[in-house]
């Protein structure tokens, strides 16, 4: 090309190109070690949880006058996607979901306004809920949990330990949050017996009301005098159990204490909440949350340094234990990768050399160097952190980046062949092939551009791919023209001309006669070889349907997961108990090494993508940790039917973290509808028909059966005629039974709840009830009995409700298979039923196969932009409609080494997988182009066209062949991932039989569409 040369430029201005080397390198080195760490890419949970308390509702009651209004206001958030709660009785915790495509920068006003809308309709919900609370922070990640072990400690000593060690923790650089896990709270308990204050003819509420006053905080005045205001106090609040005893009830015309009708004592919170064990033994923890833009190394050494302190602080007998370390983890995760990295890097630099000869080798590594250090420039500019998607992606990059190199260097060697000296030669690299080189990396670029742009959790998940590479291939070219040609001067060998400098005899030499006469072949046979190679492409296409299909994989990581299910109602004890169980199997195990257990609800979010449970009584969540990583696939499933043949009656679900985000259960069936019965019912017929799966376990119901329930008949016509309301009788029943919080004790910044209830073994018999009594008008003491029939029932002991309809998942996992093939399997089982279903019924798919449409759905709404830009940069390069299209022909027919790679490898289709099969396209029209473009050039020069098609064709060979080798090698060490490894095999596959076609097909392609005559 005429004009403006950069490569010229470049060799007339040595010194600055010496300079821009090293400062590149320079910079790079410093960004390099600038450069956060992480294990994966950040990940916007868009989610926010609104909890509401209303004691004593049932969970109709809930669910119709509080969840389902919240509900209804909350449909009108700014970019809501849908809304899901779990109602159970007097409790309910309402989970807003964000669209999928909602920007970063909205989501705080969808926040704002989600607070808003609730705080509005608040005087339209019962006045005595508590609630509602809001947490926008439920996304936040503790990657450093420890636990404190405290033989001889109660919780009171325990709280101030943590407590100290928090504020010690939240003066940490890069500390963003520290939490309290398993520590009870202390409660003052003051319990009577039934029948010892029916004797007395007290009432239980008299009592309470009593204590309330005593305990009360009033204003007793103050004193204004002429030079200061004196303040009056009266003394008498309580502070102590000795306190509580001393408090005088009035019985009737007689004054007694209340430790003379009560037993009183100071404890912690009967039944517990969440509590945390380690190892067998219970303990408490702490666990810390990093800033978004923290260093997660430099975290890790500020912590251990600061619990290094707290730990020679502690009093004899109490110990630290770090149980979640995401620092170390994430340090190991790179270090992995960078060896991968290194690995491949160490293959294309072999390559180069083994191929161009030392010299010219030493040519083209240097140009690694040089394009990485810019990339990393970039990346910390741009705060990309090295992590699982970037480094794979700077691997992908690796393959492809020297391939503009190879290109330059090849068109040097050619024309000093020729007889032109080393600078003019260097000088024709731009004039030859800088352009289309540009168009050919633009097109390889674009083909990364759906996953850098589509909006989704998806794609914020991987999108660094499109970044790392583009910036790569970009920087990759500006190398190309212009440090390489100047190299090339320095460093390539002496060449003599060939007697002749025609560009013919140039490839005079017996491989390029034997390959000469194959593309005449492909070109005097081009029919056979169209169809075959479209023969070969649509069966490529049948072959693909049985490549199995994922979402995403497993997390490498060791964690193994079990969750521990009760009946609905089952208490925090029996869920003790069962957790126990489950800690003797793991302690006879001798692969596992450590576990830890929260009883009464799930861990906290350690690994971004793991969906903390809501907390309740009847569930717990165990994580152990194997002693060699190689045990964890088979160890996982032991560990499955270990608990399974031992444990019938407790449901446990045995699994492994996610990549990616979050799904759940793998296997997921979604049944809607107005009535709960009728949803009941037809999920039970979707669980018959998931069940005859041979590759589907543990069908589960999201919802458990019904729990158990006393409802209390009330005689309203008598319980009137004696002055009792049905309050009098609620209030009593919950102060004896469960507890009513009467007052508050105040201890330094502490304020402690003092609850009043019945004996334990008055409040934990049933057949005891008939002893309740409630105070009439008269002042008489009315057995309960008298004005109200016990009758037990089975209730809703927790539901789900999404969009304000009931909704239950069937849920299950997976055998010797992938998720989205069985749950397609099973779907189209499901489709008689699903036409039999009454209206306003539905049964909707989730899962992987959702959450995978959702990716994809994003994807596809971009690919339109990345197809533009194809045609956009092969119309500027080609200038021809004709020759655009032939080139875009050239596009899908990596699908023909793609269905057979991965057949061979039975490696799973996944999200990942299909980012490669998309770019792929990219790399083979990035030959194509080039192809072509040199072929008019030698069509320009007065060779025939058979002539240019041949001669333009072995001229590619070298480079075309290199640039394959070099970026199929380098993806080697990515096939060692779980993650990226089927993606890896996909694009040496494709790439692989791309390379063939771009030197076979394109040739009688261009013959047939230009009618070439032989």
């Amino acid at each position: 090309m005429k004009g403006f040369n950069l490569s010229s430029w470049g060799l007339q201005h040595r010194t600055l190109i010496i300079f821009a080397m090293l400062l590149s390198l320079l910079l790079g080195t410093v960004a390099y070690f600038k450069l956060g760490r992480a294990e994966d890419p950040n990940l916007t949970i868009k989610v926010m949880t609104i909890d509401v308390n209303w004691p004593g509702a049932t969970t109709r009651d809930l669910e119709q006058q509080v969840v389902e209004k919240i509900q209804r206001t909350l449909q009108e958030v700014p970019n809501y996607d849908y809304v899901q709660s779990y109602v159970r009785p007097g409790q309910a915790t309402i989970f807003l979901v964000l669209k999928d495509w909602t920007r970063k920068s909205q989501i705080e006003e969808s926040w704002y306004q989600a607070r808003k809308r609730v705080n509005d309709i608040r005087q339209n919900l019962p006045s005595d809920i508590q609630g509602p609370f809001f947490n926008d922070d439920f996304g936040d990640t503790f990657g450093s949990i420890y636990a404190f072990h405290a033989d001889g400690y109660d919780d009171v000593q325990m709280k101030q330990v943590l407590l100290s060690t928090r504020d010690h923790l939240l003066e940490v650089p890069d500390v963003s949050k520290v939490i309290l896990l398993g520590v009870q709270e202390p409660r003052f308990y003051i319990e009577f017996n039934y029948a010892k204050l029916a004797q007395l003819n007290i009432s239980p509420l008299d009592l309470v009301n009593e204590l309330q006053k005593q305990n009360a905080v009033e204003p007793a005045g103050t004193f204004e005098g002429p030079h200061a205001r004196i303040y009056a106090r009266v003394d008498g609040d309580v502070k102590t159990v000795q306190d509580l005893k001393n408090i005088v009830v009035q019985v009737g015309t007689h004054n007694i204490h209340l430790g003379d009708v009560a037993y009183i004592n100071k404890g912690f919170i009967d039944p517990p909440q969440m509590s945390m064990r380690r190892n067998g033994k219970r303990v408490t923890g702490l666990a810390v949350s990093m800033t978004e833009k923290g260093d997660i190394l430099t975290l890790g050494k500020h912590l251990d340094q600061s619990i290094k302190e707290v730990q020679e602080s502690l009093p004899a007998g109490m110990t630290i234990e770090k149980i979640v370390d995401q620092p170390s983890l994430v340090e190991h995760s790179v270090n992995e990768f960078l060896g991968h990295f290194i690995l491949a890097l160490g293959i294309v630099l072999a390559v180069s050399l083994f191929a161009l000869g030392v010299r010219t080798g030493i040519v083209v590594a240097l140009s690694v160097p040089l394009v990485l250090g810019i990339t990393f420039f970039f990346m910390w500019r741009l705060d990309i952190n090295l992590q699982r998607i970037s480094l794979g992606a700077l691997i992908i990059a690796l393959g492809l980046l020297v391939d503009d190199a190879i290109i330059a260097v090849e068109m040097m060697q050619v024309k000093m062949e020729e007889g032109l000296d080393r600078f003019k030669a260097a000088s024709f690299a731009w004039s030859s092939t800088a352009f289309p080189m540009l168009t050919g990396t633009l097109i390889t670029a674009a083909g990364f551009v759906p996953v850098g742009f589509a909006l989704s959790s998806t794609s914020e998940f991987t999108g660094s791919i499109f970044w790392v590479v583009g910036i790569s291939l970009i920087v990759s070219w500006l190398v190309a023209v212009l440090f390489t040609p100047f190299l090339g001067t320095i460093l390539l060998p002496k060449v003599k001309p060939h007697e002749s400098h025609s560009t013919q005899n140039s490839y005079r030499d017996k491989y390029s006669q034997w390959f000469s006469r194959k593309i005449a072949w492909c070109v005097k046979k081009r029919k056979w070889v169209l169809l075959a190679t479209v023969l070969s492409f649509v069966l490529s296409l049948v072959a693909f349907q049985f490549v199995p299909k994922q979402f995403f994989p497993d997390s490498p990581r060791e964690e193994i997961l079990i969750d521990v299910q009760l009946e609905e109602g089952a208490s925090y004890t029996a869920t003790l108990n069962a957790t126990k169980q489950v800690e003797e199997l793991l302690s006879s195990d001798q692969r596992v090494r450590d576990y830890t257990a929260y009883v009464g609800s799930g861990s906290p979010r350690f690994y971004l993508s793991l969906d903390p449970e809501t907390p309740k009584n009847n569930y717990a969540q165990l994580i152990a940790y194997p002693k060699d990583i190689k045990q964890v696939s088979q160890l996982t499933s032991d560990l499955h039917n270990r608990l399974t043949q031992q444990f019938p009656h407790i449901r446990t679900r045995v699994y492994r973290l996610e990549l990616g985000p979050t799904v759940g259960y793998p296997v997921q069936f979604r049944v809607r509808g107005k009535d709960p019965e009728k949803v009941r019912e037809i999920a039970a017929e979707v669980r018959d028909i998931m069940r005859q799966h041979p590759n589907v376990r543990d069908v589960n119901f999201q919802w458990n059966e019904r729990s158990k329930a006393i409802r209390f008949i009330i005689d309203q016509e008598r319980a009137r005629s004696l002055g009792i309301s049905s309050q009098d009788i609620s209030r009593t029943l919950q102060m004896l039974l469960s507890g009513y919080t009467v007052t508050q004790v105040r201890e330094g910044i502490e304020l402690i709840d003092v609850v009043a209830r019945a004996k334990a073994d008055n409040r934990l018999d049933t057949a005891q009830m008939s002893q309740i009594t409630i105070r009439a008008s008269n002042g008489k003491n009315i057995p309960l009995d008298q004005v109200a029939e016990l009758r037990p029932v089975l209730e809703e002991g927790g539901i789900w409700i999404r969009n304000r309809l009931p909704t239950l998942s069937v849920r299950a996992d997976v055998n010797d298979a992938q998720a989205p093939d069985v749950s397609k399997q099973i779907e189209s089982k499901l489709n008689d039923l699903r036409q039999k279903l009454p209206i306003g019924y539905s049964i909707e798919t989730g899962g992987t196969i959702e959450e995978s449409a959702k990716a994809d759905a994003a994807i596809q709404s971009v690919m339109p932009v990345m197809f533009l830009l194809w045609v956009i940069f092969l119309m500027l390069q080609l200038q021809s409609f004709s020759r655009m299209f032939m080139v875009v022909l050239t596009a899908p027919l990596g699908m023909i080494g793609v269905s057979l790679a991965l057949l061979i490898t039975r490696a799973p289709f996944g999200f990942v997988a299909t980012l490669g099969v998309i770019a792929l396209a990219g790399m083979i029209m990035r030959n194509s182009v080039i192809l072509v473009d040199q072929i008019d050039r030698n069509i320009s020069t007065g060779q025939t066209p058979e002539q240019a098609i041949i001669q333009a064709t072995v001229g590619r060979t070298r480079p075309v062949l290199l640039t394959a080798l070099a970026a199929i090698l380098a993806m080697i060490p990515l096939t060692l991932s779980t993650l990226w490894g089927p993606m890896a095999i996909a694009i040496m596959g494709g790439l692989a039989v791309a390379t063939i076609l771009t030197l076979f097909f394109v040739p009688a392609l261009y013959a047939a569409w230009f009618r070439v005559k032989s």
